[in-house]
């Protein structure tokens, strides 16, 4: 996998999601419609963009003690742990905070943010990067959602990965693009605005398109590693779309740029938000006609042909191992298993 360079030669690597070490135990069964979910998208949430900028029901709603608060802390979320029937901290579970109980915590945050609602119960995220390390503690523990996703119930985790965006975005769009003057928050959270009344540029937030492809020659997947990957790790290819082209030409020539290989019959699998920092990642398939490969970039470590039998009896260790469970790549994975 590779980040297109381009003339400026950017250098960006897709971000591709990094294995833990596990038991493989693929979910070949799972009925069609659990396969098109992914983790970290945000499914019927209702986002209710028509409230964004209705200042009187903001207001309401942070008064409100049914109200959930999402404190973030330099990206991190506040999470608390299921004490399990077993050992270990249990099940990490998204820690929301009543709105009217922590009125403080409203008023000290550098930005809020309408998540949506829940039936009548709004959402918010707040980020709380200003708080000093002390300060942050005594609310909980803030993990990194990168670490914990995966074990989360999968609504909880998509929530955090939608306020994790957002924040990233805000904390990197503090100044205005166009005449370089600080920035505001606008529309709850879904805006920034140029705050020198002679620009008034609005910004609104982005994300980073990634192509993810799922290569097949016959009856074997392609799977490939790249050095910088823990020791076993394997996926799919992977990279950024550039300007100027549409995803299917993202995927045969990013396959091409990696190893050396053209593909033809490209279709759409699925997408998945991709929050680590700010990605949509793009699923397809596609079919090569050889399996010759060439590793030309220098970005693959090393690429190989694989059966289902392969990957059925992946040892899961520092030899060979796949895409963690939360992946769109471990999705198109599981997927080609039960074809």
């Amino acid at each position: 996998m590779i980040a297109p360079t381009g003339p400026a030669g950017s250098g960006r690597r897709a971000p591709h999601p990094i294995s833990r070490p596990s038991s493989f135990q693929p979910s070949i069964f799972w009925p069609k419609t659990e396969m098109q979910t992914l983790f970290y998208a945000t499914g019927d949430f209702d986002r209710r963009a028509d409230r964004r900028e209705d200042q009187i029901w903001l207001r309401e709603r942070l008064r409100d003690p049914s109200s959930r608060l999402y404190p973030l802390w330099h990206m991190r979320h506040l999470i608390a742990h299921e004490v399990g029937s077993g050992h270990g901290l249990g099940v990490p579970r998204a820690m929301a905070l009543d709105a009217r109980q922590h009125a403080d915590l409203v008023a000290r945050a550098e930005t809020i943010i309408l998540l949506g609602v829940d039936g009548e119960v709004a959402h918010f995220a707040l980020d709380l990067s200003s708080l000093d390390e002390q300060s942050a503690a005594t609310l909980g523990e803030f993990q990194e959602l990168r670490a914990i996703g995966a074990l989360m119930p999968q609504r909880e985790g998509a929530l955090l990965a939608y306020a994790r965006g957002l924040a990233y975005w805000h904390q990197r769009h503090r100044y205005c693009g166009t005449c370089g003057a600080p920035t505001e928050v606008k529309a709850a959270g879904h805006q920034r605005q140029c705050t020198d009344q002679a620009c008034s540029t609005v910004q609104f937030p982005r994300t980073d398109p990634a192509v993810i492809m799922r290569v097949t020659c016959g009856n074997r997947i392609l799977m490939a590693r790249q050095a910088m990957w823990p020791q076993g790790m394997h996926s799919v290819l992977a990279g950024f779309v550039e300007p100027g082209e549409s995803l299917e030409d993202a995927v045969i020539r990013e396959v091409l740029e990696e190893v050396g290989v053209r593909v033809r019959n490209v279709r759409y699998f699925a997408s998945q938000p991709w929050p680590f920092p700010a990605s949509l990642m793009l699923g397809f398939t596609a079919e090569a006609d050889d399996e010759t490969l060439h590793l030309q970039d220098g970005e693959i470590e090393e690429a190989r042909w694989m059966t289902r039998l392969d990957l059925l009896n992946s040892p899961e260790d520092a030899t060979f191992r796949l895409p963690r469970t939360d992946s769109i790549s471990r999705r198109l994975i599981e997927d080609w298993l039960r074809l």
